[in-house]
C-alpha cells in the first residue's frame, strides 16, 4: 500500500469515527423507533414482513456470516451471493438490521480494502469474504477452522446447537437469552479447543476482537433470543414477524457496540477448558 493511500484511509477511518460520536450522541437526545417499525418502510422486512427464504442452490456463494447469507437467501442480497457492490452491503445492512451508518460505511469500505478492491466501483462474492484472517479467524462460534474445513459456508451443527443450549439468561417472559457471560465462556473453549486440535491455528489480538465482535451481534441486533438466534445461525433465515432488537433511530454505532464487545472478550478465559482442550487433542489424534 502506498504512502498516499495510507494517509487516505486514515483521514476516512478518523472522519468515521469521528461521525459515530456524533451519531451516538444523537441518540441518547432523539426518540427510540417504535416498536414493529425498526425495520423502514419501503425497505423488506418494513413491519416483519420478509421476502421468500429460498436455501442456497448449487453454485452459489456463501461466506461464514450467517447474518449475509440470511440476506441473500431472502433476495435482500442477490441470491446466488455473487456481484455485490460495496455500496449496495452498506446501505441493506443497515436497513435490515440497523446498525448505525459510520459503523455500515466502515465494514464494506475495511472488506474492499482487505480485497484490494475499489468500494465505489468493484463488486464480490460472499465467499470471497472468508479470506483467512482478513475478516474471517480461527476459533469462530458457528464453523470448524478453515484448515479443517476450507468451505467456510459449511455450518458445524454441534457447534450451534451447544452454543443454544448454553444459555443461563431469562426475559421478562421467561424465555431462554444468551448473555455476555454464556458468550464469553463458549469463545473461550473454542479457542482452547481449536489450538489444541488444529497445528495451523492462528488467532491474534485483532481477530480476538473481531471474533468477539461478530458475537457480540447475537447479543445486539438479536437480542440474544434463542429463538431469533436457531432460525438465523442455523437456518439462516430471518424469522417472519422480527425485527432489529436496536431501536435507537441513528442505529447501533461502533462506540455503543463495542462497550459489548469489550464485555464479551475481556470475559475469555481460555485457561478455564485446558482440561477439555486436552481431550480433544488426544480424540483428534485417535481419529487420523
Amino acid at each position: 500500500m502506498g504512502f498516499s493511500s495510507s494517509v487516505s484511509n486514515f483521514l476516512f477511518d478518523a472522519g468515521i469515527m469521528s461521525w459515530d460520536v456524533l451519531l451516538t450522541l444523537l441518540n441518547l437526545v432523539r426518540r427510540k423507533r417504535r416498536i414493529g417499525h425498526v425495520t423502514p418502510e419501503g425497505h423488506p422486512g418494513y413491519g416483519g414482513h420478509w421476502p421468500e427464504f429460498r436455501p442456497p442452490q448449487e453454485g452459489d456463494s456463501r461466506c461464514s456470516c450467517p447474518a449475509l447469507n440470511a440476506m441473500a437467501n431472502h433476495g435482500i442480497l442477490s441470491r446466488n451471493g455473487r456481484g455485490i457492490s460495496f455500496v449496495e452491503l452498506n446501505h441493506q445492512i443497515r436497513a435490515t438490521y440497523n446498525f448505525g451508518a459510520s459503523f455500515c460505511s466502515f465494514v464494506p469500505h475495511y472488506a474492499a480494502r482487505m480485497l484490494k478492491r475499489s468500494y465505489r466501483n468493484d463488486t464480490f462474492d460472499l465467499a470471497e469474504l472468508d479470506l483467512h484472517n482478513g475478516i474471517e479467524h480461527d476459533a469462530s462460534l458457528f464453523r470448524l477452522d478453515t484448515a479443517l474445513e476450507p468451505n467456510q459456508s459449511v455450518k458445524h451443527i454441534p457447534y450451534i446447537e451447544e452454543l443454544l443450549a448454553a444459555t443461563t439468561g431469562k426475559d421478562k417472559d421467561g424465555n431462554d437469552i444468551l448473555t455476555s457471560k454464556d458468550l464469553s465462556r463458549i469463545l473461550g473453549k473454542r479457542r482452547a479447543v481449536a489450538r489444541a486440535v488444529n497445528k495451523e491455528f492462528s488467532l491474534s489480538f485483532f481477530h480476538k476482537v473481531f471474533g468477539s465482535s461478530n458475537s457480540s451481534t447475537l447479543l445486539t441486533i438479536f437480542g440474544g433470543r434463542v429463538g431469533d438466534l436457531r432460525s438465523i445461525v442455523l437456518h439462516e433465515r430471518i424469522p417472519e414477524g422480527w425485527e432489529s432488537r436496536i431501536r435507537q433511530p441513528y442505529g447501533l454505532t461502533m462506540l455503543n457496540f463495542n462497550k459489548t464487545v469489550l464485555g464479551v472478550e475481556f470475559g475469555v478465559r481460555e485457561k478455564d477448558w485446558a482440561e477439555v482442550a486436552q481431550e480433544a487433542a488426544r480424540d483428534s489424534t485417535k481419529s487420523k
